[in-house]
This record gives C-alpha cells, sequence and structure tokens, in this order.
C-alpha cells in the first residue's frame, strides 16, 4: 500500500515530540528503559497470550503491509481487463478464455475465468467466489484484532507502571528532594502507553480495516464482473456496470484507457 500510515506515525510522533520540546521539556526524559519494556513487552505479551500462535506469521505479514509500500490495487486495470474477456467470450465463446487465463496474475480473477471456463453453473461461481471473499475477511479480521487489543491493552500497562512508580516514589519519602523526579519517572508509563495505543496500535487497525475493504471492494467487482462475462453480457454493458462500483477519478481513468484501446 502507500506510504500514508510511516509518514502519519512519524508526523504523530513528531508532533508529540516537538510541542513537549516547545514546553521546555527534554526528550531524553521520555526514554525509560523500564517504562518501555514494561509498555511494549508488556502489550505484546498479552496479545499473544489473546491469539493463537499460528496466527502471529499472518500479524507480521499485515504489519509489513501496513508500513511498506507494496502492490497496488487498480481497479480501472481490472476493469478493462474484464471488458476485454467479455469481449472475446462474446465474439469467440468461453472455451477462448483458456489461454488467457493462465497468464493472468490475480489467484481470485483466475480462478474465476477457470470456474466460468470449466462452465460451472453461475449460482456455483458467485457461492466459490463470496466463499473466499468471508475467508479473506476473516483473516484480515484477526491481524486487525491484534493491533485493536494491543491500543487497548497498552494505556493500562501504562498504568500499572506508573502505579509500580509512585509505590517506589512513596517508598522515598525520607528524601524529599528526589521525590518530584520519581513522581515524574512514574508518569512516563502511563504516557508511552496511551502514546504508543493512539499514535501506533489503533492507527495500524484501522489501516488494516481500510486496506481489508479496499480489497473486499476489488473482489466483489471481479465477481460482478465474472458473472457478467459468463451471462454473455456485451463489453460495454460490462464496463458500464463495474464502473458504477468505481469513483469517479477512477472512472475517468478506465474510459481513458477505453479511448487508447479505440
Amino acid at each position: 500500500m502507500e506510504v500514508a500510515t510511516p509518514v502519519g506515525i512519524v508526523l504523530a510522533f513528531g508532533a508529540v515530540l516537538g510541542s513537549y520540546i516547545m514546553e521546555g521539556g527534554n526528550p531524553a526524559s521520555m526514554l525509560s528503559v523500564p517504562a518501555l519494556i514494561l509498555v511494549f513487552v508488556g502489550t505484546l505479551g498479552i496479545c499473544v497470550a489473546s491469539n493463537k500462535l499460528s496466527d502471529i506469521g499472518g500479524i507480521m505479514k499485515a504489519f509489513l503491509r501496513c508500513i511498506l509500500p507494496g502492490k497496488k490495487v487498480d481497479s480501472a486495470a481490472t476493469v478493462t481487463e474484464l471488458m476485454t474477456y467479455a469481449d472475446i467470450a462474446r465474439r469467440d465463446g468461453l472455451l477462448a478464455l483458456e489461454e488467457r487465463a493462465k497468464a493472468v496474475e490475480d489467484p481470485f480473477l483466475k480462478r474465476g475465468l477457470e470456474l466460468v471456463i470449466d462452465g460451472t453453473d453461475s449460482e456455483e461461481v458467485a457461492e466459490a467466489l463470496e466463499m473466499e471473499i468471508v475467508a479473506l475477511q476473516e483473516r484480515h479480521k484477526v491481524a486487525a484484532k491484534w493491533f485493536l487489543d494491543a491500543g487497548g491493552f497498552a494505556p493500562t500497562l501504562g498504568i500499572i507502571g506508573t502505579v509500580l512508580g509512585l509505590v517506589h516514589a512513596l517508598a522515598g519519602l525520607s528524601d524529599p528532594a528526589g521525590l518530584g523526579k520519581a513522581i515524574s519517572s512514574a508518569f512516563i508509563a502511563t504516557l508511552w502507553g496511551v502514546m504508543s495505543a493512539n499514535l501506533l496500535w489503533l492507527p495500524l487497525a484501522n489501516k488494516l480495516k481500510r486496506v481489508s475493504a479496499v480489497e473486499v471492494a476489488h473482489r466483489e467487482l471481479v465477481v460482478q464482473g465474472i458473472l457478467a462475462i459468463q451471462a454473455g453480457v456485451s463489453p460495454r454493458a460490462v464496463g458500464e456496470r463495474l464502473k458504477s462500483h468505481l469513483a469517479p477519478k477512477v472512472r475517468e481513468a478506465v474510459g481513458a484507457k477505453e479511448e487508447k484501446a479505440a
């Protein structure tokens, strides 16, 4: 996906750090190793305890999808591609798509074309593809829930760290000079708990939900196109039907590609 998530997270942390410096704070005072261990390692441990070990691999892949650039979903190109298949099927029959299907890169689109080419009933095609979409949504929910849970656990762990720090501070009442510094250090854990939840974990959960919604919408578009091709709908009608699912700018991109092809 685009780099919006890492850029946004850096900006958010930068805003917090910048405002703290502008008020005369020392950034080094925020780097409390015990607080960082409690909040981040503790959050990781609770999330592991709340999920299955087999989920961790998928969650790491989801995390990388959020912070690293990846393959962009090009709905305009998919609509144009489906219109091409509709033209071939209408002119030469569904079996003429067999060779073209072998070169399709999108596994979901490829499976849909193969089902149609094999003569599978339209209802069965729709059911098989919809089941894949549901399975995809369930996988995405697992990863999103992980980061959503982390966003809930981190502030609580921060509060625990603060309570522990205050207990330690109050135990040193015999040294009033160091009491202020001890109390200040105690609240660093709460700071990191709240900050990590709202500037890292919850944004990642929301990004995964958005990524999932985009991919599901794209697959729903593919299903509509596959069923239209199977029904023998004309290429132009297929294009108009699918473009209704697209944003205006994406529709313009499809129109531009049609004009270029013509």
